[in-house]
């Protein structure tokens, strides 16, 4: 049987070969239903590229793909900068896609997979089905996700969870009894839920402890540096208001410090305030942190990458790094 052609992917889809290529090429110009539609039928057809695609795609592009969200969090920053420092000395180059709705994460997915323009991907914080992960693996794309885990690909995980459990106990160690949690809410579908992680860890572990959280205690808000700052002006106003915060990022205990300032509270005198990450300005502002290894999960996904491109036998490989607590001068 000869191959299927463009045009038989657009006889099937019902649309033009133009259409098909923006879907392959540009799946952001495509309506999500029309995507559906070509993708369905490239599945069915086992549509395969020719011509320069085929031809890069078997001499390798030299390109690692990295799909992320929230592309300009310190966080993501940080992560992606241990990426590019693995692939420095490299022979890739690394190419970013920023997804910023799940459509587009799932037409990335898709494009990439049947057009082969990059050799290998890492995917961020973006948990994808099981069609997206059969898609890449018919077109032999390999993938490393990073903080959420899919068959039959390589993971890198941490344990929010434990992060916030660890939290907990250091300010009950020192005597806090009345504490606070700032964190995220209205969180996009194609998001992972860190906080929501963290929070259920510091609940726990106060559980345990004979000292649950009192609802009144959690303030969530869109992620953002504003947004941390009113829920801390929110808890802080309280008539027992907590004598400790926990954000569940760096960025979101800074607007935690900034509130307790403009209060005209003693950090930790007053107020002791914990935050999750190790951003490099961490240790510059003596925050008391929960370390996550952001660059170092970076190099390892890339390690994990070549490592398959150079022996696509080699078996998967679940990786969980640790959360080390780093206590300074703000708890």
């Amino acid at each position: 049987m000869p191959s299927p052609t463009v045009y038989d992917v657009a006889e099937k889809a019902g649309v033009s070969i133009a259409t098909v290529s923006r879907v392959l090429n540009t799946p952001e110009r495509v309506s999500e239903g029309t995507r559906a539609r070509v993708l369905e039928a490239v599945d069915a057809l086992r549509f395969v590229p020719r011509a320069e695609a085929t031809a890069r795609a078997r001499r390798g592009s030299g390109r690692i793909g990295v799909l992320a969200p929230f592309f300009t969090f310190p966080s993501f920053v940080e992560r992606l900068a241990g990426v590019a420092g693995a692939l420095a000395n490299r022979p890739y180059e690394l190419a970013i896609y920023n997804v910023d709705s799940s459509s587009r994460r799932d037409s990335y997915l898709a494009s990439l997979a049947v057009m082969r323009s990059v050799d290998g991907l890492i995917v961020m914080a973006l948990p994808f089905g099981q069609a997206a992960s059969d898609r890449l693996v018919a077109h032999g794309l390999d993938a490393v996700a990073i903080e959420f885990s899919q068959e039959p690909f390589s993971s890198i995980r941490i344990d929010d969870r434990a992060g916030g459990r660890m939290a907990a106990e250091y300010l009950l160690e020192r005597g806090h009894r009345r504490v606070g949690f700032v964190g995220d809410a209205e969180l996009p579908d194609y998001a992972i839920h860190t906080s929501d992680w963290r929070l259920e860890g510091y609940r726990l572990a106060l559980a345990d402890a004979g000292v649950p959280i009192a609802e009144s205690h959690v303030a969530v808000a869109p992620h953002g540096l504003e947004n941390a700052r009113s829920c801390a002006h929110t808890l802080l106003a309280l008539q027992e208001p907590p004598t400790a915060i926990f954000a569940a990022s760096d960025y979101q205990a800074l607007g935690v410090l900034k509130a307790a300032r403009e209060r005209g509270l003693s950090v930790p005198g007053d107020l002791a305030v914990i935050g999750f990450d190790d951003l490099e300005m961490a240790g510059y502002l003596g925050l008391t942190t929960i370390r996550q290894p952001l660059a170092e999960s970076g190099r390892v996904a890339v390690d994990l990458m070549l490592a398959r491109l150079a022996d696509p036998t080699r078996p998967a490989q679940r990786i969980r790094l640790p959360v080390t607590l780093i206590p300074r001068e703000t708890a």
